[in-house]
């Protein structure tokens, strides 16, 4: 009997809290963009094609059985096929994304948790939020060599979580006391989260215990931010990222490019602005008030933001 087709979608993600630190087993949050989203569609083929994978964006498509050693869909693919202990099907397996690639918005665990959904259904399965995270975890091992793990769990979860890398219990999911407005500028300039992620461990081996100490300060802002997020005290937050993101300047990973929109959106209004993401280059984070939107977002694109998008975290 042949299979049926199948589509599944997967969100961007933002870190609101917490970057970097992370990785050295502080707590972060992190809250799914529903604004730009991965999907992947599974057709099936005729017998005997194998799987034949196409990233429609990037104009490249592979057979499973000739992938290139290491190529994220592949490996995706290989690991959805492993853990249901399914043969590889005849079908063809598309991927598209609206995320900005290199942007700190989760591109690649997007993509990978789409592909596992989508895979996994035309198989006949359906995954849990954790088999699924967990896939993808292992995936994005090639991506960033040493990942924390939130970009997989946020984004196969579609919920604000809070994540601790060694927490034997798992993600947390987040209960929102009172939605808030988030305004997200993008620089327009890569945010390569593998050699950052790098960069920041090799400073941590030169001063372990100046790096510590911010790493520290950071998992504090979190546990505070936590707090403030479920009480619904929104205000709060503001000084907060305020706080995270003059941190993270004395980590390195900032940029006058990011500097530059964090002053802008604090300047015309918004009540606090943070880098999001590995750094560099990437998005921004402005929290808003409705009435300061349109004051703020002409503030950002004045500054230079390539992109701008609004979510509502709820």
């Amino acid at each position: 009997m042949t299979r049926p087709s199948v589509q599944a979608s997967a969100p961007g993600k933002a870190i609101l809290f917490g970057e970097h630190a992370v990785v050295y087993d502080e707590p972060a949050i992190a809250i799914p963009v529903t604004r730009v989203k991965a999907t992947a569609k599974v057709e099936p083929a005729t017998p005997g094609s194998g799987l034949i994978l196409i990233a429609a964006d990037l104009g490249t498509s592979f057979s499973l059985s000739t992938a290139p050693e290491g190529d994220p869909l592949a490996v995706a693919a290989r690991l959805t096929l492993d853990h249901l202990d399914a043969s590889i099907p005849d079908a063809t397996l598309t991927v598209r994304s609206t995320i900005p690639i290199a942007s700190g918005l989760g591109s690649g665990a997007a993509v990978s948790t789409a592909l596992v959904r989508a895979l996994a259904t035309f198989l006949g399965s359906q995954l849990t939020a954790a088999e699924v995270s967990d896939l993808v975890y292992e995936v994005e091992k090639i991506h960033h060599g040493t990942p924390s793990g939130i970009d997989n769990t946020v984004i196969a979860y579609e919920r604000p979580v809070c994540f601790v890398r060694t927490a034997s219990t798992g993600p947390e999911l987040l209960s929102v006391g009172v939605p808030f407005d988030l305004l997200i500028a993008d620089t327009g300039l890569p945010s390569p989260t593998k050699p950052l992620v790098a960069r920041v461990r090799r400073g941590w081996e030169r001063e372990t215990a100046r790096y510590e100490a911010l790493f520290s300060r950071i998992g504090d802002i979190s546990r505070k931010a936590r707090r403030r997020i479920e009480a619904g005290d929104v205000e709060a937050l503001g000084a907060l990222m305020n706080e995270n993101h003059a941190l993270l300047v004395s980590l390195g990973v900032s940029s006058p490019a990011l500097n530059g929109l964090v002053a802008a959106a604090r300047e015309s209004g918004a009540m606090g602005a943070k880098l999001s993401g590995a750094g560099q280059g990437g998005n921004m984070l402005a929290l808003v008030e409705a009435e300061s939107v349109d004051q703020v977002s002409a503030a950002l694109r004045e500054a230079g933001a390539a992109r701008i998008a609004r979510t509502t975290v709820a």
